[in-house]
């Protein structure tokens, strides 16, 4: 009897195991097809394997649930160890924790992923005074669950997406109804009002979204999803493509996809300059750096285009950069990003472009206008300091209207961190700002772009210094004037330890080491000779010249003797090192010692050796920690 419900157990076990194992590929099928919210309920049922954490918070991730998908992703980093999971789990576990506004857990999680700390709370402080504008933000609607996003300028009225189509199709992404182009105007309270659809020559069965209009009103581009999916790798995707109509006898007609576009990949979010010359959009097409890349091309006065060009790394990095707004003169660019550092999800940045060439690296606009969560498709009338933008930081998509005023507090130094030999930037560098009675007024730990700002006050004296590991220290000092509008840009180039000094070297292996004559201990013996002392001597001369430099001591025997005795002996030896250096001024927590015995011989000779080998493995090697 206990044979028989023994055997009925097993074969119960099989058939759950196998239904799960049929659940799960049913879920993935719906993931792969983008199906989302269907895909979230399966895998909620599921069990907490990688795939099923990893596509479960990309579910919740994708479609802006942030408390759901730190819950998934949380999961997955407590249960997984943190060096097998892919750097995109990193990233998207970090910003849905922005989302929660954790900013401590999430700069940690990004930290981990960029490979140098970050601090979101400095960051925002450091915004309150550089940014050129602070904004007072309002709803354009009542009802912020219309799912409405990309507002732009319509002659005297707005048009907009949105899912106020509630009969239409549903949209398997995250269960809505599908876009539809909408015009409208704005009353005197900023409220939309009279809002009336496109023509159905304009909005169809699929999407429709992110209008932009010639001067004259005569001529549109606009988004469309493709009707079919093609397939990419394992996905079925159905891309974005734009589109150009023109307003001819009171209708829209020669509808037709822009020459450039493709089904292997979107084009997405136009924006016509204001001459009609140029038009903006973003892409993921070949030639991106990462997700989507911001474009440029030329509109020719004859109807054709030119080629798509991208608009670089300064403004586009492997993340999202989307939604582009170019000012009426053509020299300041406004786009949503992911990738720059931010407040959470898409924040909204500024590029300067001088005199027609490229655009120089961005800055975030500032906590009077981004979130914690997506903001986006910002526009605005430069004359009257008033515009809009989308975000879903609080229930779904929703547009908002701004007024902006000159920030009065924005006095400021800013600058980029270099490396004085290779003029690479030095991202992850501390950055400090002292005043002239030498107390720290200002930190920040720069971003990728290597660049950092503080606030300042006229009339002062200032001495900003940059550290980073395997760097020499820099710092210069400078006075501001009386006014309070003037910039201060101070580029710090930094020195690596091993271009400064000869006797440093940068080894195969990454580490830094001082390279000095070897230093020789007699037989069983751990004390300093007088050798060893001159040799000593020159370490310590080193490491006061640069009080910042901390390093370990290790110590290495030859394999004369037992493992156990080895590591013994070069402990001693290493410890008794470090004590002479100390001895002769070095601070006891800038050094390390170790002692590593036979274990890490520079020729394996193994029982072998000759006297010479010997001698070179029985060393002493200085590494720099920082």
């Amino acid at each position: 009897m206990k044979k028989y419900y023994y055997i009925l157990f097993i074969l119960c076990l099989n058939l759950s195991l196998m239904a799960q194992k049929g659940s799960e590929k049913k879920a993935n099928s719906l993931f792969e097809k983008r199906s989302y919210v269907k895909a979230a309920e399966m895998y909620e049922q599921l069990g907490e394997s990688r795939n099923v954490l990893q596509n479960l918070g990309d579910c919740y991730y994708n479609n802006t649930q942030m408390k759901e998908a730190v819950r998934a992703y949380g999961k997955l980093f407590l249960t997984y160890k943190k060096d097998t999971l892919n750097p995109e789990y990193y990233f998207k576990y970090a910003h849905s924790l922005l989302g929660m506004a954790d900013y401590d857990k999430a700069d940690q999680i990004m930290g981990e992923y960029l490979k140098f700390p970050v601090s979101t709370t400095k960051f925002i402080n450091n915004l309150k005074t550089n940014v050129p504008f602070n904004y007072t933000v309002q709803t354009m609607s009542k009802n912020t669950s219309n799912g409405d996003f990309g507002m732009s300028f319509y002659g005297d009225k707005v048009a907009f997406a949105s899912l106020r189509t509630a009969d239409s199709k549903s949209f398997g992404w995250n269960e809505k109804p599908y876009l539809d182009l909408f015009s409208a105007e704005v009353n005197a309270k900023g409220l939309l009002t009279n809002i009336e659809p496109f023509p159905k020559e304009i909005n169809t069965k699929t999407h429709e979204s992110n209008v932009t209009f010639s001067q004259d009103g005569h001529i549109m581009y606009f988004n469309r999803t493709n009707d079919k999916k093609v397939k990419i790798g394992k996905e079925k995707i159905a891309n974005i493509k734009i589109y150009k109509a023109e307003f001819v006898d009171g209708k829209w007609t020669n509808i037709k996809a822009l020459p450039f576009c493709s089904d292997l990949y979107s084009t997405e979010h136009p924006v016509l300059t204001k001459d009609g010359k140029k038009l903006y959009f973003s892409s993921d097409m070949p030639g991106t750096l990462g997700s989507f890349d911001i474009f440029v091309v030329d509109v020719n006065e004859d109807g054709t285009y030119g080629e798509p060009i991208n608009l670089g790394n300064a403004v586009n990095t492997i993340h999202r950069e989307q939604f582009p707004e170019i000012s009426n003169d053509g020299s300041t660019l406004y786009f949503a990003s992911d990738g720059h550092q931010g407040m959470g999800g898409l924040d909204i940045f500024m590029s300067k472009s001088l005199n027609g060439g490229p655009f120089a690296k961005p800055l975030n606009l500032g906590e009077t206008i981004n979130s914690n969560m997506d903001d986006f498709s910002y526009v605005v009338d430069e004359k009257r300091n008033l515009g809009y933008f989308s975000s879903n930081r609080k229930v779904g998509d929703a547009l908002y209207s701004f007024t902006r005023t000159e920030n009065q507090e924005r006095y400021v130094v800013e600058g980029e961190v270099k490396d004085k030999n290779t003029q690479n930037l030095l991202p992850g560098t501390l950055v400090s700002l002292y005043d002239e009675n030498n107390i720290l007024i200002g930190q920040m730990v720069v971003g990728v772009g290597g660049d950092y700002v503080f606030a300042t006050e006229p009339n002062k004296k200032y001495r900003i210094e940059a550290m980073k590991d395997f760097y020499i220290p820099h710092s210069e000092e400078f006075t501001t004037n009386e006014d309070g509008k003037l910039r201060y840009t101070i580029e710090l180039f930094m020195e690596c330890y091993d271009d400064a000094e000869e006797i440093i070297t940068k080894r195969q292996d990454g580490k830094v080491q001082i390279v000095l004559e070897n230093i020789y201990f007699d037989l069983n013996k751990w004390d300093i000779k007088s050798d060893a002392e001159r040799i000593l001597n020159v370490l310590v001369d080193l490491l006061k010249k640069y009080p910042e430099m901390d390093i370990e001591i290790g110590a290495h025997t030859d394999s004369r003797a037992t493992d156990t005795y080895n590591i013994m002996l070069s402990n001693k030896r290493a410890a008794s090192t470090l004590e002479y250096l100390v001895k002769n001024g070095i601070k006891r927590k800038r050094l390390r010692s170790k002692g590593f015995g036979e274990t890490v011989p520079l020729v394996r000779c193994g029982n072998n050796c000759t006297e010479q080998e010997h001698s070179i493995n029985r060393r002493c090697e200085f590494i720099i920690l920082k």
